[in-house]
């Protein structure tokens, strides 16, 4: 067997987004002739802390793991948090407040920790393994990111072995992400993450990301064609599913799975479901939001401003293995694109197990983006754009009133998180034929 070795910020305990897609390539790439070994932090920041994701971990594969230091703990107590509250991510503002000094701490944060909190973890990888790779053999490298100082340490090792390959991988964005502009970067900074972003794009052997969109914008940084540009999606694990047959929800329940940041505030669904609640007496005695995650201050004040409290159940957090029940169990499950300058190419890990759970997916983003793409290719939901209030209520009523979704079940296979890691095996293969 081949083996690659891994850079991951994320690996099990921490529960939360940036985890699943390696685990899952991990879980299943001893199938396709590859061993991995993996580089992760061991006391990292962590979203929130996940056991059920460790059953998915192969037995006997070689995690590594080496002290990092993180200026947090200075960050947390200069915006006024306790040591052991965990920093929100995507500038998800929970409280009404923000301070001068949490503005403050944002300017530092973007412009002196480039590209990333984590940077000062990067000489002391580096050294590691580059011992490491003296004594094992290794045939290929895949950093994942964010954060992007995953592939600076990546950028690092290939310079000192540029006989083994390198895969960056990019779950989301660099400059192009959505919180970019909200990092107050100065002139300056903006130059060094951009320098940094194009030198990663043009030393690695093979760039993968998770949509078309994203991978032609990363391509057109570089002014490539898109040989070295691969695209493989994230996906969902049949193994999580609910073999058993799971009672559905009693009421209408539309349930959002994930954090709700400001730019994901649906203020067209909070109308749409408010007038709904006050024309249609039915609609009302059925209606269940079901929200599973942090959400920012300005989806609550939403929610209240429609009068729509009242229909919420709120859920804080639940163990990846628990939302995979929950997405069975609801009604419809709402997927919510950030509405952004790159909304048309996000593409959220979430989406995919929707598409698994069998309940109809209820979009709103762009209607050309890559999720309408998809949506149509499998016929799983219906999508409707930011601010379009009239298609969006038809919808709502329409899977209300119990209308039939005809699902492409191959065409949803295709994105099984096996089926993936054949692509990436193959990748892979093709990348160190020698």
């Amino acid at each position: 067997m081949k083996t690659v070795l891994i850079l991951t910020y994320y690996w099990p305990p921490s529960g939360g987004a940036g985890v699943q897609r390696w685990l899952k390539f991990v879980k299943y790439l001893r199938e396709f002739g590859w061993e991995s070994i993996v580089y992760t932090a061991q006391n990292g920041e962590i979203p929130e802390i996940d056991v059920s994701l460790e059953k998915d971990i192969p037995k006997d594969i070689t995690v590594i793991k080496t002290p990092i230091w993180e200026p947090y703990n200075a960050y947390k107590k200069l915006i006024g948090q306790k040591k052991d509250q965990r920093i929100n991510a995507a500038f998800l503002n929970e409280s009404k407040k923000t301070s001068s000094l949490n503005n403050f701490a944002v300017w530092i944060r973007g412009n002196f920790f480039i590209p990333d909190a984590r940077k000062f973890w990067i000489n002391p990888s580096v050294k590691y393994l580059n011992n490491y790779l003296q004594q094992h053999k290794v045939d290929a490298i895949i950093s994942s990111g964010p954060p992007h100082s995953m592939h600076l340490i990546a950028k690092a090792l290939k310079q000192r072995h540029p006989n083994i390959k390198w895969i960056a991988d990019f779950r989301d964005p660099w400059t192009n992400i959505d919180f970019y502009k909200d990092l107050k970067l100065s002139s300056w900074a903006d130059k060094k993450h951009k320098r940094l972003e194009k030198e990663v794009l043009l030393e690695s052997d093979v760039v993968i990301s998770v949509g078309q969109l994203l991978s032609d914008e990363l391509a057109a940084i570089i002014d490539a064609q898109n040989t070295k540009f691969k695209v493989i999606t994230n996906g969902y694990d049949e193994d999580d599913l609910i073999k058993t047959k799971i009672e559905k929800d009693k009421k209408f329940s539309i349930a959002h799975i994930g954090t709700l940041v400001k730019t994901r505030n649906p203020k067209v669904l909070w109308k749409v479901l408010s007038e709904l609640v006050s024309e249609n007496e039915a609609f009302k005695n059925s209606l269940e939001i079901k929200l599973v995650g942090k959400l920012d201050i300005a989806v609550k004040e939403s929610i209240e401003e429609y009068k729509l409290s009242s229909f919420v159940n709120k859920i804080d957090y639940m163990p990846h293995d628990k939302v995979i029940e929950e997405q069975q169990r609801s009604r419809v499950n709402l997927l919510l694109v950030n509405q952004t300058p790159n909304a048309k190419s996000i593409l959220t890990g979430k989406f995919f197990e929707y598409l698994s759970a069998g309940a109809p997916v209820l979009a709103i983003g762009p209607v050309d983006g890559d999720v309408a793409f998809i949506l149509k290719e499998t016929k799983a939901g219906m999508i409707s754009d930011f601010n379009d209030h009239t298609n969006l209520k038809k919808n709502v009523l329409a899977l209300f009133q119990s209308q039939k979704i005809i699902r492409d079940e191959d065409a949803i296979k295709e994105y099984s998180r096996k089926n993936l890691t054949k692509k990436l095996s193959e990748i892979l293969n093709e990348l160190t034929i020698n």
